[in-house]
């Protein structure tokens, strides 16, 4: 049998299994009876089911036959499950912290308990936020490459948020968006949500391949197109200026909106300036405080063309009213103060060392990734599934994330992304050599 048909029914299964198709408690075939209808060796019907059961998908009870499990799969295998187990190295989520930031908190808190503004930030507040706190951020966006003004600045709560009313504000349910072939899991959601379609665009060269762009926009209503071109997440890429400035020219022509998403965009320095800067009339640029500052700082910021700014306001208005004012008054101080470009500068340097340790030990294996970046993506050999991999880490207390998550279209690659910034680097360097011995122990 070839090895892709082999390759295809499990993969087959699996997203039966996970779909609901099959659901749990299903009586399947019997080995000889899946050789039968398949055309197959009945040792590689076995063999199928095997794989199936070391990925935690199917159980076999002697005597009764291969039932589908009522788990598919514990929680940390994608990064959509938020919780991880007590006594798991997660390698699935980023949340990077610097020492003394709990610290730097309270500095603020007391900063702003004893300041004249108090009492403002217990009422509601504008829906963009405050006109001195938009021109804040403006001044921040300038250390990006981007100068706007505060007119076109909103805060909003978070990144993920922003890019929610980016879309609620200037899309509607059915539009097409192109979106790399693997991508932010979260836009994904909001996609799903929102009933958009992503129309998947290949690689070509370490970049979204833009001519398959230009072949969509042919064939197809193209809305927009949603891209991370500082820092992809999760394959690290930082497109060239070359590239950037020809999808500016394609969505130009075919008058696309862009969606450009920043928020690891603080960890490559000297990037191409940002596509908001390249077509601003176009460009909706979405960043936030969650990775340079904190993940549980939810502030995040959105510029975009004047004419775009009254929908996404109504946006804000219709999901949170306004950011909270204590958080976003934090956040502008720390702006304003010179500590959020501090704490970019410690956290690329964090990251740095960071992937530097993660390449050292993953020497002789393939990886994707920039080299400040907080992740690294693994793809594996043609024989490794990525279930059983993930599977045999969470044996050994080491949570990652498969391809899944991310991928937009099918095949979806056998491949684990590593997030490198919540772990203590001690306990990174254990989860690490854990990744190291299992993915060579599946290797051969």
């Amino acid at each position: 049998m070839a090895r892709s048909r082999y390759k295809s029914l499990v993969d087959a299964f699996a997203a039966d299994i996970r779909a609901g198709r099959l659901s749990p408690g299903t009586r399947l075939p019997t080995h000889r009876e899946l050789a039968a209808n398949e055309g197959l060796a009945l040792a590689t019907a076995t063999r199928v089911y095997a794989e199936l059961e070391t990925m935690g998908l199917v159980s076999g009870e002697t005597g009764r036959g291969t039932f589908v499990r009522e788990t598919s799969l514990p929680s940390g295998l994608g990064i959509d499950q938020q919780a991880v187990a007590t006594g798991v190295l997660d390698l699935n989520f980023n949340y990077p912290s610097l020492p003394g930031q709990a610290e730097l908190l309270r500095g603020a808190l007391r900063q702003l308990a004893s300041s004249g503004d108090l009492e403002a930030l217990l009422r509601y507040q504008p829906h963009g936020g405050r006109q001195h706190e938009r021109a804040s951020v403006a001044r921040h966006l300038q250390c990006r490459g981007l100068s706007v003004s505060d007119e076109h600045v909103l805060i909003v709560n978070g990144a993920q948020h922003g890019l929610a009313v980016t879309v609620m504000g200037l899309l509607r349910p059915g539009d097409v968006v192109a979106t790399d072939a693997l991508t932010y899991p979260g836009f994904k959601v909001l996609a799903d949500t929102l009933r958009l379609e992503l129309a998947p665009l290949p690689a070509a060269g370490g970049e979204p391949d833009l001519d398959a762009l230009v072949r969509l926009c042919q064939s197809r209503k193209v809305r927009a197109v949603y891209t991370m071109p500082t820092l992809h997440n999760p394959l690290g890429w930082v497109a060239s200026k070359s590239w950037r400035q020809r999808l500016v020219s394609i969505a130009r022509e075919h008058d696309l909106l862009i969606i450009e998403d920043a928020a690891y965009a603080f960890l490559a320095e000297d990037a191409p300036p940002p596509l908001a800067a390249l077509a601003p009339e176009r460009t909706v640029y979405v960043t936030g405080l969650s990775k340079n500052v904190a993940t549980g700082l939810r502030v995040g910021f959105v510029a975009a063309p004047s004419t775009w700014i009254p929908a996404i306001e109504r946006a804000i208005r219709a999901t949170i009213w306004n950011t909270p004012g204590v958080m976003t008054s934090i956040a502008c101080n720390w702006l304003d103060d010179g500590t959020v470009n501090r704490l970019e500068r410690e956290k690329r340097q964090d990251a740095a060392k960071r992937q530097a340790m993660a390449r050292a030990t993953l020497t002789d294996l393939k990886y994707i990734g920039h080299p400040s970046s907080y992740f690294l993506w693994l793809p594996l050999g043609e024989e490794v599934r990525a279930d059983q991999v993930a599977m045999a880490l969470m044996r050994e207390h080491v949570s990652v994330s498969t391809a899944e998550p991310f991928a937009t279209s099918a095949p979806i690659p056998h491949a684990i992304r590593l997030a490198l910034g919540s772990l203590e680097l001690d306990a990174l360097q254990v989860a690490l050599d854990t990744v190291k011995r299992v993915v060579d122990a599946h290797s051969y």
